[in-house]
């Protein structure tokens, strides 16, 4: 199934957020998105090569909507990060799949066919009840404003993932999306940057430089599986899907830097696996009674 591919852009994500807690040591937050953006605008730039696809679009403005809308959520994140526990801003953030739920819902209410949409909406609630008690965000009254904020990027995360659907609907190949991306991330990225100056190369570890270039390179291959997933898959499972990066984040997390995972978490990674699996088989069982019901 095309939502598969979520799964495998998930992984590539959560191994990117650990060459990115990595790289912090050494980098600022939008120096990275630069390096990120830039590494993957070389790395798209060899694969549309590669497969004979132009830069040219019938679209340009619905490619710019798509990209400032990501950037837009991407920068909302990164100002709740530094406002906000870090669970709590994740928790936030993964709200995108909640707020693609309700827009695919509320669709599905005004075109008279909720009850096709219930049962997955359900999972996808699930899923993010998981998400709950892997991270158990905490919010102070003094950081509403920084909650409101991350709201708002997971408002708007679901927002461009929509955008790609419809890019993907239209033909429009995934490797030209992802690439426009790369460009205004990398843009926006240097902008931020001159303000507050690059980190002199004499303060970086070698561990930090060393992976500026996979980070990169991982959030292209994320960026190019989640597109693809969104583009020919059934939106409300991708969204669902989407939610095993953070089971792949914990798990990193326990290996490599020593993070407990408590009973309550390991129960939310088990809801999570869970729901996944029982959304995949409800949009099986719906894709092959559809003919029956909408001849």
């Amino acid at each position: 199934m095309q939502a598969l591919w979520m799964v495998l852009a998930a992984f590539f994500f959560a191994t990117m957020a650990v060459g990115i807690k990595v790289a912090s040591g050494s980098f600022s937050t939008f120096e990275l998105v630069f390096y990120r953006g830039i590494v993957s605008v070389i790395f798209m730039g060899f694969v549309l090569r590669a497969r004979g696809t132009t830069l040219a679009t019938t679209v340009p403005m619905m490619h710019a909507w798509r990209a400032l809308i990501g950037v837009l959520s991407l920068s909302a994140w990164f100002y709740a990060i530094a406002h906000l526990p870090l669970a709590t801003a994740m928790t936030l953030n993964y709200m995108s799949g909640v707020w693609v739920a309700a827009f695919i819902v509320g669709g599905a209410v005004l075109y008279g066919h909720p009850e096709r949409q219930g049962p997955l909406l359900a999972s996808v609630l699930a899923s993010f009840a998981g998400v709950i008690m892997i991270l158990r965000p905490t919010l102070d009254q003094n950081q509403l404003f920084a909650g409101l904020v991350g709201l708002l990027s997971g408002m708007g995360a679901a927002l461009a993932y929509l955008q790609v659907t419809a890019l993907g609907k239209l033909g429009e190949p995934e490797a030209r999306t992802v690439f426009y991306f790369a460009l205004c991330t990398a843009a926006v990225g240097l902008a931020s940057t001159l303000i507050d100056g690059f980190t002199p190369w004499a303060q970086v570890t070698w561990q930090a430089a060393a992976w500026l270039v996979p980070i990169g390179v991982l959030a292209s291959l994320g960026q190019w599986c989640m597109t693809r997933a969104y583009s020919r898959g059934p939106t409300m499972l991708v969204a669902n899907l989407q939610y095993s990066g953070i089971v792949f984040a914990a798990i990193y997390g326990l290996i490599l830097f020593g993070d407990q995972i408590a009973l309550v978490g390991w129960a939310g990674i088990a809801l999570i696996v869970s729901s996944g699996l029982v959304a995949t088989v409800l949009r099986s069982r719906m894709a092959l009674t559809a003919p029956a019901q909408d001849p």
